[in-house]
C-alpha cells in the first residue's frame, strides 16, 4: 500500500466480521451500507479487515497505509486499540465511526478520538456522550444516523398476536425481560413470538432462555429463528404485528427503524439513542429499561384494546414515509471525509493527551 494518495480514496478499517452472515450486528450493517454508498458515489474504498484475535492488529493495519492516507476507522477498533490511532495520527488523516459509547472512556480512548480529524456518530445520543466526556470539539463530531430501505407495508392481523424481536440473543438486548413478561400470558393461546438474531453471542444465555420457556410450556410459542437474511427477514417483518425490543443499552435501534419502515409498531425501552429511531412518536410505546412489569402492562393493553392497536399501526404506516434514508447517511459521511481531506496543514486533530 505504498505511493501518494490522490483523489477520493479512503481506506476503511473495520473488524473482519463485517460480512460474516453469522455475526450480524448493527455496526457491521452500518459499515456495509457506508462502504456500498461511497462506492456508488465514485469513491475508491479499500477495505482493511482487522481480526479480533490477538492484540496489535489495528496498529499493524494502519502502519501499512501510505503517508497522508484518509482512513475511516470503525469505533470498535478504536476502542479496542486506541494506541494505534494515537501512534499513526501524525501521518494519516483519521476519521472515526463511533457506533456506541459504553460507559466511561479510558484516557487512551479519549486521546485516540481527539486525534481524529472528524468523528462520525451514529446517533445524537452518541454525539452527546462524546461531548460530555470531552472526546472532541463539537464542530468535529457529525451525526450520520442509520437509514432504511423502502419496504412493503405489513398487513396487521386481527388479533395482534404476532410478536417479533430482531436482535442478537444476548443479555444487553433484554430477551430475558421479554421472556419473563410473556410467561405472564401463558394462559393465552393467541400469540407467538419470533426471536430473530444470532444465537452465538452468549450460548449459555440462549440455553437458559430455552430451559425457562420449556419449563412453563411456552417452547412452541417462542421461536428462536437465528440470523435471517433477504427474503427470510422480509417474511419475518411481513408476519409481525408488533416489534418488541427491551434492550438494556442501545446507541440507536436499527431494528426499530426497520420495523417502522415495514409499518410495524414498536414496544421498546427508552435507552440511549433508541428514541431517535422512531420517526413518528405515536408509532411506538417506550418503557423504562429492566422493567418486566411495564412490558407486561403494555402487552396487556395491546391485546385488550383493538382501537389502540389500530392507532399504533396507523402511525407506524405513516412512519414508513418519514424514516431516514441510507442516501442521507452516505452524504453526511462523505461530507466528513471531504472535510478531513480539506484540513490543509493538519495531519491530525487536537493532539493533546489526557494526563493520567
Amino acid at each position: 500500500m505504498n505511493g501518494e494518495v490522490t483523489g477520493r480514496r479512503v481506506f476503511f478499517v473495520v473488524p473482519d466480521a463485517i460480512d460474516d452472515p453469522e455475526r450480524v450486528s448493527g455496526g457491521n450493517l452500518y459499515d456495509q451500507r457506508v462502504r456500498d454508498g461511497l462506492r456508488a458515489d465514485g469513491w475508491e474504498v479499500r477495505m482493511v479487515l482487522v481480526t479480533g484475535r490477538g492484540a496489535g492488529w489495528t496498529g499493524r493495519a494502519l502502519a501499512q497505509l501510505p503517508e497522508g492516507a484518509l482512513a475511516l476507522v470503525d469505533g470498535l477498533l478504536a476502542a479496542r486499540e486506541p494506541e494505534a490511532l494515537i501512534a499513526h495520527a501524525s501521518r494519516l488523516r483519521l476519521v472515526a465511526v463511533v457506533h456506541m459509547v459504553d460507559g466511561l472512556l479510558t484516557d487512551d480512548q479519549t486521546a485516540a478520538l481527539r486525534v481524529a480529524h472528524r468523528i462520525i456518530a451514529t446517533s445524537g445520543w452518541t454525539r452527546a456522550e462524546l461531548l460530555e466526556q470531552d472526546a472532541a470539539d463539537a464542530h468535529r463530531i457529525v451525526v450520520a444516523h442509520p437509514g432504511t430501505d423502502p419496504a412493503p407495508a405489513t398487513e396487521a392481523s386481527a388479533s395482534g398476536g404476532r410478536l417479533l424481536c430482531v436482535a442478537a440473543v444476548a443479555p444487553h438486548k433484554g430477551h430475558d425481560l421479554l421472556v419473563r413478561a410473556l410467561i405472564g400470558f401463558a394462559d393465552r393461546d393467541d400469540w407467538t413470538c419470533t426471536l430473530v438474531g444470532s444465537l452465538h453471542v452468549d450460548p449459555d444465555f440462549v440455553e437458559a432462555l430455552r430451559t425457562q420457556l420449556d419449563t412453563v410450556g411456552l417452547a412452541d410459542r417462542v421461536r428462536f429463528a437465528g440470523v435471517l437474511h433477504g427474503s427470510a427477514l422480509e417474511a419475518a417483518y411481513a408476519g409481525a404485528d408488533l416489534m418488541v425490543l427491551p434492550s438494556r443499552t442501545e446507541s440507536y435501534g436499527m431494528a426499530v427503524a426497520e420495523a417502522l419502515a415495514h409499518g410495524v409498531p414498536v414496544l421498546a425501552t427508552a435507552v440511549g439513542g433508541l428514541p431517535e429511531a422512531i420517526a413518528v412518536p405515536q408509532a411506538a410505546v417506550l418503557v423504562p429499561p429492566d422493567d418486566v412489569w411495564a412490558l407486561h402492562v403494555v402487552l396487556q393493553q395491546w391485546w385488550a384494546d383493538p382501537e389502540r392497536r389500530r392507532a399504533l399501526t396507523a402511525a407506524a404506516l405513516e412512519a414508513r414515509a418519514a424514516g431516514r434514508s441510507w442516501r442521507t447517511t452516505t452524504s453526511i459521511v462523505e461530507s466528513a471525509l471531504d472535510a478531513a481531506l480539506a484540513d490543509e496543514g493538519r495531519t491530525a486533530g487536537r493532539t493533546e493527551v489526557v494526563p493520567s
